[in-house]
């Protein structure tokens, strides 16, 4: 154990599929745990066939799995259940993203499992939570976005509400889930048993959503912006961000813009006038913006200090030199993938090497022959569960 890997040593097997629970998983594993991915013995876990594939990977597998080992059992049979209770044994940690009810139907439920590992830390990924009328209800970030209010919140111009196509839920979810499980590894050195840990994507996407719904609710349902203008804006070559909250920043905006007459007008004086006149402010800046281009204007912004940021694209964003200054990217080659991909910095984890363990994500089934032999099994079982499709060789 080291501030380099401080759950070295942990053991922790991982049931759960999509993103919110493997993500969490995989944090565990780039901070130095030992994580057994549990897949399905036929196509895996099903975040293996969402969008593109390469081989045996999507991209959310890839992300979701970085680290770990994969073990394919299917757990329809008895003798792939009882492998499973062989690899709990000693964990530390259990992770599980069935719908409520399904994996106590398995016969591993958290009654049942503690029985047997009672300091182990049991944790559930769902979509609407172990309880209430929608419990039961399949859910993934989609579905989430549109219960809570984020899709809503998400209007364009055009007035139509969107989807935010990153999974911001599923995101929020895995990092909520990691530390609660961090939280209550640090509190189990002094605990005798180890604890059901409930956290759900409703969860995750309120608390995500945490001071834009407070303010909502304070403000009828109009969510007052921090400070106008506040927005994105067509320059004579893309879009740009820029906000202007205090009068220094507005009257330095006018001056970049050459046009200090507009920081003496009554109407854009303070910042309630600016808000109350946002439209008529936003008329005469849209213009304006349109003359140059983002390069012209960072620079103006820049000597100015004015919060702004070119909108760039994901190619953008990987080329720009911060990125590469502060390593907060790797490129890492992925088994069956043709090139090399953009795998984002855990941040305070130590940079990820190319083609180490813990910067691959393993096919599914990959690890299943190496992790029972450490489990007791010797090679001639091993085989005979292969032939009866109760594992995947690898």
């Amino acid at each position: 154990m080291s501030y380099d890997a401080p759950f070295a040593g942990l053991k922790v097997v991982d049931l759960s599929q999509g993103i919110a629970g493997p993500y969490c998983a995989m944090l565990l594993a780039q901070h130095g745990a030992q994580v057994i991915k549990v897949e399905n013995a036929g196509e895996g876990d099903w975040s293996r066939v969402l969008g593109a594939r390469y081989g045996d990977h999507t991209a959310f597998s890839i992300i979701g799995n970085l680290g770990k080992r994969s073990v394919a059992i299917d757990l329809k049979t008895e003798d792939g259940k009882n492998v499973l209770w062989r690899l709990l044994r000693g964990a530390d940690v259990f992770l599980e993203g069935f719908r409520p009810g399904v994996i106590g139907r398995l016969g591993f439920g958290y009654d049942a499992v503690s029985a047997r590992e009672p300091r182990l830390l049991y944790v559930s990924i769902s979509g609407f939570g172990q309880t209430g009328p929608l419990a039961e209800r399949p859910a993934m970030d989609p579905v989430l976005q549109a219960f809570t209010g984020l899709t809503a919140e998400n209007k364009g111009e055009d007035g139509i509400p969107h989807r935010v196509p990153v999974i911001p839920v599923d995101m929020a979810t895995a990092l909520y889930a990691y530390q609660a499980l961090s939280s209550a590894l640090y509190a189990r050195r002094d605990e005798t048993r180890g604890r059901h840990i409930d956290v759900s994507l409703l969860q995750g996407a309120a608390g995500l959503q945490a001071i834009r719904m407070m303010a909502s609710t304070l403000e009828g349902g109009t969510v007052r912006p921090g400070g106008v203008p506040y927005g994105v804006y067509r320059t004579a070559d893309g879009w740009m961000t820029i906000t202007a909250i205090h009068d220094r920043e507005w009257r330095d905006l006018c001056a970049a813009l050459e046009h200090p007459d507009l920081a003496g007008d009554d109407r854009f004086s303070s910042p309630k006038s600016r808000y109350d006149n946002e439209a008529a402010l936003n008329e005469l800046l849209r213009p304006l913006l349109a003359t140059r281009d983002c390069a012209e204007w960072s620079r103006r912004f820049t000597s100015a200090r004015i919060l702004h940021e070119r909108v760039n694209g994901y190619a953008d964003f990987l080329r720009e030199p911060q990125v590469s200054a502060t390593s907060a990217v790797a490129w890492l080659d992925q088994p069956g993938v043709p090139q090399a991909v953009p795998v984002p910095q855990v941040p305070g984890t130590l940079p990820a090497a190319n083609g180490t363990a813990r910067s691959t994500a393993p096919a599914c089934g990959q690890h299943t022959r190496e992790v029972l032999r450490e489990h007791g099994y010797d090679d001639a079982e091993i085989t005979a569960l292969v032939a009866r499709g109760v594992v995947g060789g690898g």
